[in-house]
């Protein structure tokens, strides 16, 4: 083990080891009862970490992970190498994400697919979400994107959740995945992504299409917020009249920042 992981592996796409180490009552006597402790251990020596979302991507390099494969009965250690290649390009992983369902999966369907973008930013950690946002999403519509995946991904843990303060027990898959998402992680995720999308529009960091759509959404607010103001003086509500002023204030500055950009080439 020391000998095969103490140095980063030749190679420019990430791959996944995995080592089997026990295996349900039935199997169970074929395997060592000290054989994860033992590699997991070594991995740790070497400066592996161990990491429950980690996922075949770079990002999570020299990372590992403990699971129970159910249907074949097997307990496994899964490591993800450290390689010599680079973070990955803006044309895979995260930056692919799509809509997810918010049905829950069947006794053999996940809710949301492992493996795919969106079970990546799901369940990677805050630190490798953080990295794969920065290589994967370069552009303000796939941060958007990446946040919409998010939101929908947090409704479904939260139904999941749901499920079991009604006492109903998950599927095994189901509860895979509510176990492999940290607590608290995709509301910090998400915070993360909106906080990079709104540096990039400082920064003026945005194409043609990009800063028209952020342009209609402004003229939109700007709108509501007009008729608002208008509602609140009709009916004399002067505290409330004041603060839309200057939300409207705000916008109108959001408004004059976004004219000012020169976008940026996709």
């Amino acid at each position: 083990m020391t000998d095969a992981f103490s140095e980063p592996l030749p190679l420019n796409d990430m791959i996944r080891i995995t080592f089997v180490t026990g295996a349900g009552k039935l199997g169970r006597q074929k395997y060592d009862e000290g054989a994860a402790k033992a590699l997991t251990s070594t991995l740790r020596n070497l400066g592996f970490e161990e990491d429950r979302g980690a996922s075949c991507v770079v990002e999570c390099a020299g990372s590992f992970k403990l699971q129970h494969d159910t249907g074949k009965n097997l307990k496994t250690v899964v490591v993800f190498p450290k390689i010599t290649a680079g973070t990955g390009g803006a044309d895979g992983g995260v930056a692919g994400v799509a809509s997810l369902s918010l049905a829950g999966g069947s006794d053999n369907v996940a809710p949301i697919p492992e493996g795919s973008p969106e079970h990546m930013v799901t369940v990677s950690s805050v630190a490798v979400f953080e990295k794969m946002l920065k290589s994967k999403c370069p552009s303000w519509a796939q941060k958007k994107g990446c946040l919409a995946a998010l939101v929908c991904s947090k409704e479904i843990v939260e139904a999941l959740d749901a499920t079991l303060m009604s006492g109903t027990p998950l599927t095994d898959v189901e509860q895979d995945l509510y176990d492999a998402v940290p607590p608290g992680s995709l509301a910090n995720k998400e915070a993360h992504v909106k906080k990079e999308m709104q540096t990039q529009v400082e920064e003026g960091k945005l194409t043609n299409l990009e800063k028209d759509i952020l342009l209609h959404q402004n003229g939109e607010r700007l709108g509501t917020l007009t008729l608002e103001i208008e509602e609140s003086v009709r009916e004399k509500k002067p505290k409330k009249t004041e603060k839309l002023k200057a939300m409207k204030e705000k916008a109108e500055a959001r408004k004059k920042l976004l004219e000012d950009i020169v976008p940026k080439a996709p």
